[in-house]
């Protein structure tokens, strides 16, 4: 009896250590066919970032930020947009989707969707968050297409963590997608972050906390000087701290676009001391929050790319001193006088152009219906009057692009920037160096939105985890920027991607 004891106590043994080994090869197989991603992603925006800012303060930049980005990263240097016009909403959305106007459907800050007046995160079935203002009212509804935070999402069955801070609202909002876990940015009638009732009903703890260590005064606008970048940085780190992203064994993702940079560039131009003062304090903190990532998530564990939305155009009166002509061009007073023009052809009619969006004018098909004209012939009526101003080099029908007598460049950036319903039906051809701002000679500031390159010439760094370090001068597009992180992160590509990934920057 004592050894039949022993023997099954030998075999029940030897069971459990069989049970024991097996338990660890399928751990090791499951370990091993894990799918290879980076704990975190973090995107970076500069808005209004020209791709010569590497460079023409570089002497300036610090080690361990803008200038640690070239050395240790790869950089395409000859990235461009491809679509008209180039505008912050678009350009933020293009970065995401991997997309343009033409399938993602994000047509400017403000536009139309079909005759009615929209701002591109404008959503009145949602409500404000944080405070009690009207700059809640917000959400990614109008972008039709996924984001690369929504396909990572999908990926990994929504264990990821996605999220995107600014202080422009479209800034957080878009990027982040639709499946964001939150967004936050800021409402300066109140002087803290806020988000809609889209993403959460109450702000966390720790953002209630963070606000209250972080105010500034109502209506102060942080958002015009450097203390924004800095706040912005701030906010990011909080955002890692408290949500733990990089650190749930779950690959997460942080979208995170600075907006300083573009309204006191809009403010002062592309040159000056307050220009140089923001890149500096934006190098330092990036210089900063790339200690912060390398400190909490570990150097090499997560991926982040850098880029902006648009550049801008160096100011007309500053290039009028130096024999280079450019000017203003008040397109907005044109949909005044187009309308009086048009009346004088068809009186009674009412206005028959609804309004006007960086160089698009769109038609009043309500009034024009009303009257019983021909839209066609109302179109071509106000393109031969658009066509009397010299300061266009082409003013043509959007729907005929594709054919129009232009470079093929610019064609394919008109088609690629036109969504029917929301583009508008005729679009103006500035001359080189003529914005669509004020024609004064005091005029001290900047604007972008065409085709030329100081508005569609943008940097695009990738750092970090399985890049290389390098450059290359090939074309490349914005729209590869999305394709390229979802190979590296093995998801699909967003929904409306038409861009290519970069594969020069994988070590």
């Amino acid at each position: 009896m004592q050894s039949c004891g022993l023997n099954i106590y030998n075999i029940m043994r030897r069971l459990l250590i069989i049970i024991a080994m097996l338990c660890v090869y399928a751990g090791s197989i499951q370990a091993g066919t894990k799918v290879d991603r980076p704990k975190l992603v973090v995107g970076l925006m500069v808005d209004q970032m020209r791709w010569d800012y590497l460079y023409y303060y570089y002497s300036d930049y610090e080690e361990g930020g803008l200038k640690r980005l070239l050395a240790e990263g790869f950089s395409c240097e000859n990235t461009m947009i491809p679509y008209i016009p180039t505008i912050t909403a678009i350009g933020h959305t293009s970065v995401y989707t991997g997309s343009t106007p033409a399938l993602h459907g994000i047509c400017g800050n403000d536009f139309f969707i079909d005759g009615k007046a929209v701002y591109c995160c404008g959503d009145s079935t949602v409500r404000s968050v944080g405070s009690n203002s009207k700059k809640g009212q917000m959400s990614p509804r109008n972008m039709i297409a996924t984001t690369i935070g929504d396909e990572l999402k999908i990926a990994t069955n929504w264990k990821s963590k996605v999220i995107g801070v600014a202080l422009k609202d479209r800034a957080a909002i878009l990027p982040a997608g639709h499946s964001a876990d939150a967004a936050y940015w800021w409402d300066t009638t109140v002087g803290h972050y806020i988000t809609s009732t889209y993403y959460m009903d109450k702000l966390p703890k720790w953002v209630e906390e963070f606000n209250k260590e972080n105010h500034t005064a109502p209506n102060f606008d942080i958002r015009d000087t450097d203390q924004g970048v800095t706040m912005t940085f701030k906010m990011a780190e909080a955002v890692l701290d408290n949500e733990h992203l990089g650190q749930r064994g779950e690959t997460d993702m942080l979208a995170v676009s600075v907006s300083s940079t573009d309204i006191i560039g809009h403010r002062v131009g592309t040159r000056g001391p307050e220009n140089k003062s923001v890149y500096l304090q934006l190098d330092r903190d990036i210089a900063k929050f790339l200690k912060k990532l390398d400190d909490q998530v570990g150097k090499g564990n997560y991926l982040l790319f850098l880029t902006a939305d648009h550049g801008a155009a160096h100011n007309y009166n500053y290039l009028n001193e130096h024999k280079i002509p450019g000017g203003g061009l008040e397109s907005w007073k044109h949909v005044k006088t187009l309308n009086q023009h048009l009346s004088e052809k068809h009186p009674g009619a009412g206005d028959l152009i609804l309004g006007s969006h960086s160089l698009r004018y769109y038609l009043n098909y309500e009034n024009i219906e009303k009257a019983g004209l021909d839209p066609q012939k109302v179109k071509q009526e106000a393109i031969a009057w658009l066509k009397k101003d010299r300061r266009f080099l082409q003013v043509i029908d959007f729907e005929q692009a594709a054919t129009a007598p232009l470079p093929k460049t610019i064609r394919e950036r008109i088609c690629n920037g036109y969504h029917y319903g929301r583009s508008g039906d005729i679009y103006a051809i500035a001359r080189s160096q003529y914005t669509d701002t004020e024609d004064s000679p005091t005029y001290k500031g900047t604007t972008h939105g065409n085709w030329n390159p100081y508005d569609s010439h943008i940097p695009a760094v990738f750092f970090g985890w399985h890049v290389k370090h390098g450059s290359t001068s090939r074309p490349t597009y914005m729209i590869d920027i999305a394709p390229t992180v979802c190979e590296l992160l093995h998801t699909e590509m967003p929904s409306s991607c038409i861009g290519n990934a970069i594969e020069d920057i994988v070590e």
